[in-house]
């Protein structure tokens, strides 16, 4: 559906010759065949009909026509800076704030057109996203919305966490939800009866993105973004002054979340606890082709 075996925008015939384009390609084969064989290996559904709710994360840029499934914590903020940019909404990613970003409604998403809409922009448009180590982008939600004062994610799902994991929780956290742990965050991830529902920020890719469902173009990583995203806005014929934006978008002054960091959140955990949650983002793991995080997970 929607796209050749191997669609990736060609290769213009001056780039062939060029050793960094032609690895960044070979790379990009191979991830959409790991990607292509864990589906037809472990999803059944490859026959169903996409509809407006498993295109609901995709923006739409028109002009260079692009299809981008947003991936919360995997670069997202910047790649809504580049589309605007390609769609003449700003001159440079560095105009646009973050609430410019999230909040402004400027970039249309894909299943805001009709059927014919849909399926035209899918079957024409160069699909691409972005992902992130799932362990390590857990950690970066975690720290972004618990963390930092958040007049959201405190209340919804701040207290319900507290209210069900907190032995002896104070009455000021339980009325202001604020302080979760990470243990009680990732008791509330694998619980099936969760006292509150599942969020973007931590969810699947599989989930978010439906790659089975849509063959993606493109398939960037967040630990090779600055390389992958240059080589995807080459293959678009974007303007050769933009490049993709380097700055942290949220809490800019704190370090950004790393593999060393991401291991100290999960050595608080059970060995039973990690394997959970591995088990959890399994498919993200197997399907993107990142490797065991622990030793010890089998």
């Amino acid at each position: 559906m929607n796209s050749s075996i191997l669609n990736l925008p060609t290769l213009k015939s001056e780039d062939r010759n060029n050793s960094k384009w032609k690895s960044l390609y070979q790379i990009q084969r191979e991830r959409k065949r790991i990607m292509r064989e864990t589906c037809s290996k472990y999803k059944s559904n490859n026959r169903r009909i996409i509809t407006p709710y498993h295109v609901s994360r995709i923006f739409v840029e028109d002009k260079y026509r692009v299809l981008y499934c947003e991936v919360p914590k995997a670069g997202c903020s910047n790649w809504k800076r580049v589309l605007m940019v390609l769609n003449g909404l700003a001159s440079s990613t560095k105009d646009i704030q973050h609430n410019t970003v999230h909040y402004g409604n400027y970039l249309k998403r894909l299943d805001g057109f009709d059927h014919k809409g849909i399926y035209h922009r899918l079957n024409t448009y160069t699909k691409m996203l972005f992902i992130r180590e799932p362990f390590e982008k857990l950690v970066s939600a975690f720290r972004d919305k618990f963390e930092h004062p958040n007049n959201y994610y405190h209340p919804v799902f701040g207290k319900a966490i507290i209210s069900r994991y907190r032995v002896n929780a104070t009455k000021e956290a339980l009325r202001t939800g604020s302080g979760v742990k990470f243990k009680e965050f990732i008791q509330y991830l694998l619980d099936v009866h969760r006292p509150v529902g599942m969020d973007i920020h931590w969810d699947h890719v599989n989930k978010l993105c439906s790659p089975c469902l849509i063959d993606y173009d493109f398939v960037g990583k967040f630990e090779s973004m600055e390389e992958d995203a240059n080589f995807f806005l080459h293959l678009i014929g974007a303007p050769q002054n933009l490049t993709f934006p380097k700055f942290k978008d949220r809490h800019s002054d704190e370090e950004r979340t790393t593999t060393k960091i991401t291991q100290q959140y999960f050595a608080q955990l059970s060995p039973s606890q990690r394997q959970r949650s591995y088990d959890f983002y399994y498919m993200d793991y197997l399907m993107f082709n990142y490797s065991k995080p622990f030793e010890d997970l089998y």
